[in-house]
């Protein structure tokens, strides 16, 4: 799926987080800062003001104001040129510095977008760096409860009408917290990394069939809402039957993998039936998992501690 990133979307988002202030050139808001479809990198995207590896949004700080005070007034003339050239999608001011007046021209008559933050320009670029990674990477979304136990990132899935909004409610009563309802989104944020969020319409939101959509947030208030979590576990709800019990390990459960976005996430499978507390078993799956990713597994141990016995016993 292919993204495009615009300067006014990019201000918009960031304007009360960086404390942006529109200075002039907003008839450049629609400039395209970066698209997938394009070939340049995210690396050329952002960073001080540069004319010999040009990037698309350019901070200038204090010392490149100072430098550009220093230059005569030819000099000075075609260096602001260049920096609000068509290789320009977006200037950034930092530091409150006051912004001159030839800025103010050349923003307006090329359709430049011209910001300024009070923010450092490390401080513009850390956050621009991390803002564009996310933007721009890799997507899915994805059926079902993305919601926070024991301070995991936990997605439960499963056939539809099988209780995963009711479990969510549940979970909800005993102090987790909620990220995403019906359909999550994911990014790979990294190599090994899956960071989950809640696309903006359905943010707050439960459907429960039988109570209709609810607002998590009115109900359990703002502690009960998390705005996202990287992914560490996948629990299946899986109807119950003598077939699919079958197939169950009875030492160490049906836990497996699953690839998503070329990211490996294990997976836990739990029977649903009458007389079943989901809540209490999604708690020990999660508890059980932290056990082994800090390399603990009960099923081992105990066929470790069967076999020492049966090792004493013998003569």
């Amino acid at each position: 799926m292919s993204a495009t990133l615009k300067a006014g979307t990019l201000y918009h988002s960031l304007k009360d987080k960086l404390g942006f202030r529109l200075i002039a050139g907003e008839d450049g808001r629609d400039r395209v800062i970066h698209s997938t479809d394009e070939n340049d990198t995210k690396a050329t995207l952002v960073g001080h003001m540069n004319f010999i590896h040009p990037h698309r949004i350019q901070v200038l700080g204090t010392r490149e104001l100072e430098y550009l005070r220093s230059l005569r007034k030819n000099s000075r003339k075609d260096t602001i040129s260049q920096l609000f050239s068509e290789l320009s999608a977006l200037v950034i001011v930092t530091d409150n510095q006051v912004i001159p007046d030839d800025f103010l021209t050349k923003a307006d008559d090329n359709r430049i977008t011209l910001i300024a933050s009070p923010l450092t320009s490390q401080e513009i670029i850390q956050n621009l760096q991390y803002y564009l990674s996310n933007f721009f990477a890799e997507k899915i979304t994805m059926h079902g409860v993305f919601m926070e136990v024991m301070g995991t990132g936990v997605l439960i899935v499963g056939e539809s009408s099988i209780g995963k909004s009711e479990l969510a409610l549940e979970l909800l009563t005993r102090g987790h917290r909620l990220i995403a309802d019906d359909a999550p989104e994911f990014s790979r944020i990294a190599p090994d990394t899956l960071n989950g969020r809640c696309p903006e319409m359905l943010r707050d939101f439960l459907e429960v069939r039988g109570l209709g959509v609810l607002n998590v947030r009115a109900m359990f208030g703002d502690s009960s809402i998390k705005e996202n979590r990287n992914l560490r576990l996948i629990i299946v709800l899986q109807d119950i039957s003598d077939e699919n019990i079958d197939r169950i390990d009875r030492l160490r459960g049906s836990r497996r993998v699953r690839t998503i976005l070329g990211v490996n996430v294990p997976e836990v499978t739990l029977p649903v039936g009458p007389g079943r507390n989901l809540s209490v078993l999604v708690e020990s799956a999660v508890r059980n998992h932290i056990l082994i990713s800090k390399g603990y597994d009960a099923g081992r141990a105990f066929v470790e501690r069967q076999k020492r016995r049966l090792e004493g016993s013998m003569p």
